[in-house]
């Protein structure tokens, strides 16, 4: 799994990347802008790690100068047009300074002093809103247009064409028939809403990825960089490679691992599917579905405890619940998932006799831990420091800095005990700045206490003569790089600021659930009229029809816009109507969660596949198919959660009875789901067997004691006929079974 003809080269990767995520389409400069911006990301970074590590600004001001950054620097990082990012040729000249357009640096900086305008004023907010002066209109348009633009440049049209179409909607309100109608806004009183409070853009979407994502996106380079997500994928190689269809269960495990670094699927898809899809196309997988199985794989990444997605973060926001309750409702779902895609991976390789890889194939274990086990330091500390109840982002300053130490005091071998000695110390000094109360001198002494490590981390460098597994350049980049990664995420967060102010201004989400909920019991009357009374349930049918348009929309708004954004609308938008149908909120966000990032490997605009697809060379919607059809877990679990919600452990009235029934359930459910689609479980099924599978499996998955019994009944006489003919096999060859 580590020989060169396995594994794609970086420019390979990044390419593929670039291709399929539009976040990651970024402009070729040459100095001085190269100069100024390479400034400006690296500042950006460092300006979070300190408010991380020593506390956040007063809130407009904090979130003003993140802003202010984060949209300048998307016109200066991000070209106008997919045609000119083409281009292969940078010109500088006096309209064109460092090969960005004079034009994009006046859009810059006309954005960036509309964001900063706010702080400026902060203190005379009070007597403006309300009552908007013209400059506040004037800064306020100059603010909506370039948010637009920079957020269109950054991931494409579909989020910006949602804002304008509800900033219509707020100013159109008299036109609209019915219930929607509403009395109109003014663009004035538009202004006033979106920029001068903090119900828009200046909300709490961007707050969240001020204070939160943005450090967790910086976590996850560094942790890369330093070689922790490579012990992952060695060991996901040592535990899983040499069973059937070994390269297939790698990506699986991998990918769960590796997630928890990252929140981009399209990330870990090109990342870990550079090593595995070469290696399952080697030992006998089609090329769609090795695409798929890493596509799939790859999207549990945004579901995977402890980092989760950035919506994880926004869930803290806007529940009210600590991080560690967010952390605990996923685990569960998450298995699940990845537990449904291994299982179609063991079928179909059973299926074709498809072989593990070799021992000369895979890495050693051993010699892995040995060079990288000090990178799981900084993993384990960002854990326990969410785990004592203490912020994520001072959770995440604790983890960067771990990376920085790791990477620059140890080696992947040859350690002296100098370095163990600069590693460890370095370590107890920022134990003391994470986990203990300094009283009400706390930023001051942690400041001295910085000072005094960076001074000996000095000295240990200088006077040792300490190398380590990454250079100071290396560190320099990571923060370059992290800063380039959240650019995107934040344009959207502060766009979607611009969806949730129409929401809050014209009371269009109380509508909204008004009317889903007149279709849902629409049809729930309409399906109730042909089942028999004993099985008629109105509130349960009322409520599955709610949650299957609901999915239905996130789905197809996903496949426009990036999982953040999406399930800030839909919990918006969405959500109170399952709310008012009785679901725990908890459970509400968790479904339209699970639901945005299904649209990842959802056809016709499946992201994560299609960037699979570019590195299996196969067909980009047959891996789509695919793909979907290996996460079927997760497209039922959510249902699953909703009825029973002792699944995410955290819920209100939680029993171990009902979780051991609910579990159990999914369990059995999701193997017997595999088997029905691989068309495989003990030998072929044939035709009637996978039908009673997938009615089996519906059974099995569907929450409660008799139900799950009805299924396991249903799937006995399957079970019978597979082991008799594997027993047929075994009597003589050629018989059923490969």
């Amino acid at each position: 799994m580590t020989t060169t003809e396995t594994v794609l080269d970086e420019r390979k990767v990044q390419e593929l990347e670039e291709k399929f995520d539009p976040e990651m389409r970024f402009r070729t400069t040459v100095p001085p802008a190269t100069w100024i911006v390479t400034a400006l990301l690296i500042g950006l970074s460092l300006f979070h790690y300190y408010t991380a590590g020593f506390g956040l600004l007063r809130e407009t001001t904090h979130r003003g100068i993140h802003m202010a950054l984060v949209l300048g620097l998307i016109f200066l990082v991000f070209p106008r047009t997919k045609r000119d990012y083409d281009r292969e040729t940078v010109v500088s000249s006096w309209h064109s300074p460092g090969g960005v357009p004079l034009s994009d640096w006046l859009l810059a900086i006309g954005c960036a002093l509309s964001v900063l305008y706010i702080p400026w004023v902060f203190d005379d907010l009070a007597f403006r809103v309300g009552n908007p002066s013209t400059t506040d209109v004037v800064f306020g348009s100059i603010l909506f247009v370039t948010l637009l633009e920079a957020t269109r440049r950054s991931m494409g049209w579909p989020l910006p064409l949602i804002a304008i179409g509800f900033t219509a909607y707020a100013m159109a309100g008299p036109y609209f028939p019915g219930l929607l109608k509403h009395a109109g806004s003014s663009w004035s009183q538009m202004i006033n809403h979106q920029y001068l409070t903090s119900q828009g853009i200046y909300g709490v979407a961007i707050g969240v990825v001020a204070t939160y994502v943005f450090h967790f996106v910086l976590f996850g380079v560094m942790a890369t960089r330093i070689g922790l997500g490579q012990l992952f994928l060695d060991i996901a190689s040592t535990v899983a490679g040499r069973y059937a269809g070994g390269p297939a269960k790698v990506s699986v495990f991998g990918s769960a691992m590796f997630g928890m670094l990252s929140g981009s699927s399209v990330a870990n898809a090109v990342t870990v599917g550079s090593l595995t899809i070469p290696a399952m196309i080697r030992v006998g997988y089609k090329r769609e579905f090795a695409g798929a199985v890493e596509a799939a794989s790859s999207t549990g990444g945004q579901i995977t405890p402890p980092v989760l997605g950035a919506a994880a973060f926004l869930m803290v926001e806007f529940l009210d619940v600590s991080y560690q309750t967010i952390i605990a409702a996923a685990v569960v779902p998450a298995f699940m998932h990845f537990f449904g895609v291994f299982m179609q991976v063991h079928f179909e390789a059973k299926r074709y006799g498809l072989r593990g890889l070799t021992p000369e194939e895979m890495p050693r274990l051993r010699e892995s831990f040995r060079q990288r086990w000090p990178t799981l330091i900084p993993l384990v500390l960002l854990v326990a420091i969410l785990v004592s109840g203490r912020t994520p982002y001072l959770a995440a300053f604790t983890g960067i800095s771990s990376c920085a130490i790791v990477g620059l005091t140890t080696r992947t071998s040859g350690n002296r005990p100098a370095n163990w000695a600069l590693c460890i110390v370095l370590h107890l000094i920022l134990g003391v700045v994470g986990f203990v109360d300094l009283g009400a001198n706390n930023d001051t002494i942690k400041l001295a206490l910085f000072a005094l490590a960076v001074a000996i981390a000095l000295a240990g460098w200088k006077l040792a003569g300490i190398t380590g597994r990454i250079s100071h350049g290396v560190l320099v980049e990571a923060f370059h790089t992290g800063a380039k990664y959240a650019l995107a995420v934040g344009a959207a967060a502060a766009t979607v600021g611009i969806v949730i102010g129409v929401v809050t201004l014209t009371g269009v989400g109380f509508k909204i659930s008004f009317i889903i909920t007149g279709w849902a019991q629409a049809i729930a009357g309409g399906i109730g009229s042909v089942l028999p009374a004993f099985l008629y349930d109105p509130k349960a049918l009322t409520l599955f029809a709610a949650l299957v348009m609901t999915g239905v929309v996130c789905i197809l708004m996903g496949c426009g816009i990036p999982t953040t954004a999406n399930y800030i609308i839909m919990v918006t938008v969405a959500a109170p109507t399952l709310v008012q149908l009785g679901v725990e909120p908890l459970v509400a966000h968790f479904f339209v969660f699970y639901y945005g990032v299904l649209a990842d490997i959802t056809p016709p605009v499946a992201l994560a596949a299609y960037a699979a697809a570019g590195m299996a060379g196969s067909d980009p919607f047959k891996t789509g198919n695919v793909a979907f059809r290996l996460g079927m877990a997760k497209v039922l679990v959510p249902f699953v959660f909703v009825f029973s919600p002792a699944l995410l452990l955290v819920t209100k009235g939680f029993t171990w009875y009902d979780f051991s029934v609910t579990f159990i359930g999914c369990v059995l459910g999701i193997t017997v789901l595999a088997a029905a689609l691989s068309r495989f479980m003990l030998v072929e099924l044939k035709r009637w067997e996978q039908l009673l599978c997938l009615a089996a499996a519906l059974l099995l998955i569907a929450p409660g004691l008799w139900v799950t019994l009805a299924g396991a009944a249903l799937v006995l006489p399957v079970l019978l006929r597979q082991v008799a003919a594997l027993r047929l096999a075994a009597a003589g060859p050629g018989v059923g079974y490969r």
